[in-house]
C-alpha cells in the first residue's frame, strides 16, 4: 500500500528538482523526444566497434577493414579472411594500434564515466575531472614518479600515485565546495582553479628538476598523448577501469535517489555520506586510470555527460554507461583526428579535445547563470 504513494512522490519531486537544477521541464520537453536507454547505449556500442576497426585500419600504412578483421580471426587461430599485405602490417596492428585503439577505448570510458558520477554526487553540472583539477592533480603524482625513476610498484607505481594524488584532489574539492548541505558553483570552479595553478607550478618544478628524457614524458603529460600506449598499459588500466564502472553502475540508482535531495534520499534508505565516499573512491580511480597513461584529457568528463543527458535523460542507469560508451567513441575519433589529420606529425590529443571543449563550456556556464538566475 505505501510503494505506489512513495514511488509517486519520487517522481513528482524529480521532475521538480531537474527544473531546480536548470533542467527543461515536463512542459519544455514536449517537442523533444528522448531515446530510449538501451537504443542509445547499442547504437553507442555498434559505433565504437565500427570506428575501432577504423581506427586500427589507419595511419600512415593504410590496412582495409576486411584484412584488420582477418588479422584478429588468425591470432585466435581461425583461418578465415585475409591478413594484411602491406610490409609489417601484422606487427604495426597489433604492436602499435590495437594497444592504442584499447587504451582510447578504456580512458575515454573512464573519464565518461568518471564526469557522470562527479556530477550525479556532486549535484553539479559543471564538475568534471580536469576542470575542477583532479585530473591535474593525478598527473601530479605520476609526474613525480617519472621524475624520480619512482618503482615501487612496477608497472602500478605510476596508477598508485596518481590514484592517491587524484583522491586528495577529489577530497579536497568535495570539501571546499560544500556549504550548508549543498555544493556551490563558484566555490567549485574557483578550487579548481587554484588546484589547477598548483598542480601547474608543481608540474612546472618537476620539469626543471627532470633530466632529458622524464622532461618530454612530461611534456608529453601535459598535452595529453596515447603515443606511449602498449600492450602493458592497456594490461594495467583495464582492471582498474572495470571496476570503476562496475562500482559507479551499482551506485546508480542512489544516485538517482540523491538528485532529489539529501533529505529525500536520507528518507528512502540511502545512506548518503557512505554513497559520496563511494562515489569519490571511483572518481579518483577512474581519473588516475586514465591520466596514469593518456596525460591530462580535458573536457570529455563534462561534454559526454551532457549530450547522453540531453539525448536520454538524467537516469543513471542509462547516463552512466553511455558516458562510458560515449566517452570511448570521443576519445577513439579524436586520437584517430589527433594521428592522421597532418602526415606524419601528431596533434597533441587534450589540446584537441580543449579545442572541441571548451566553447562547449563556456555555453555551458551561460546556460546554467540563465537557468538559475545567477551564481547565488
Amino acid at each position: 500500500m505505501e510503494t505506489a504513494p512513495t514511488e509517486k512522490t519520487v517522481s513528482t519531486k524529480k521532475n521538480a528538482s531537474t527544473k531546480k537544477n536548470g533542467q527543461p521541464s515536463d512542459a519544455e520537453q514536449r517537442g523533444h523526444r528522448r531515446v530510449r536507454g538501451p537504443v542509445l547505449i547499442g547504437v553507442l556500442f555498434v559505433a565504437l566497434v565500427v570506428l575501432a576497426f577504423a581506427a586500427a585500419g589507419a595511419g600512415q600504412v593504410n590496412i582495409p577493414p576486411d584484412q584488420v578483421i582477418g588479422s584478429i580471426l588468425h591470432r585466435i587461430g581461425l583461418d578465415i579472411g585475409p591478413r594484411p599485405t602491406a610490409a609489417q602490417g601484422d606487427n604495426a596492428l597489433w604492436i602499435v594500434r590495437f594497444p592504442r585503439v584499447a587504451l582510447a577505448v578504456l580512458a575515454g570510458a573512464a573519464l565518461g564515466a568518471s564526469g557522470a558520477v562527479m556530477q550525479g554526487v556532486f549535484g553539479n553540472p559543471l564538475a568534471e575531472p580536469a576542470v575542477i583539477g583532479v585530473s591535474w592533480g593525478a598527473a601530479v603524482g605520476a609526474a613525480t614518479v617519472i621524475t624520480f625513476g619512482l618503482t615501487l610498484f612496477g608497472n602500478w607505481t605510476i596508477v598508485a600515485a596518481a590514484f592517491a594524488c587524484g583522491l586528495l584532489t577529489t577530497l579536497l574539492v568535495y570539501a571546499m565546495s560544500r556549504s550548508a548541505g549543498r555544493t556551490e558553483v563558484v566555490t567549485l570552479l574557483l578550487t579548481g582553479i587554484a588546484i589547477n595553478a598548483v598542480a601547474s607550478a608543481l608540474l612546472g618544478l618537476l620539469m626543471f628538476a627532470a633530466g632529458n628524457d622524464a622532461l618530454r614524458a612530461i611534456t608529453t603529460w601535459n598535452l595529453g598523448s596515447l603515443a606511449g600506449a602498449n600492450w602493458g598499459a592497456v594490461a594495467t588500466v583495464a582492471p582498474l577501469t572495470a571496476v570503476g564502472l562496475v562500482v559507479a553502475f551499482a551506485c546508480a540508482r542512489r544516485l538517482d535517489l540523491l538528485s532529489l535531495g539529501e533529505r529525500t534520499a536520507r528518507h528512502l534508505g540511502v545512506d548518503v555520506e557512505r554513497l559520496r565516499f563511494t562515489a569519490i573512491i571511483v572518481i579518483a580511480l577512474l581519473t588516475s586510470s586514465a591520466v596514469a597513461f593518456a596525460g591530462v584529457i580535458s573536457f570529455v568528463g563534462l561534454v559526454v555527460p551532457h549530450l547522453i543527458r540531453m539525448a536520454a535523460g538524467p537516469g543513471h542507469r542509462t547516463l552512466i554507461p553511455a558516458s562510458a560508451l560515449g566517452g570511448a567513441v570521443v576519445l577513439v575519433g579524436a586520437d584517430l583526428i589527433a594521428r592522421t589529420a597532418i602526415p606524419y606529425q601528431e596533434l597533441p590529443l587534450g589540446v584537441l579535445t580543449a579545442v572541441v571543449g571548451g566553447p562547449f563550456f563556456f555555453w555551458l556556464l551561460r546556460r546554467a547563470r540563465n537557468s538559475s538566475g545567477g551564481w547565488a
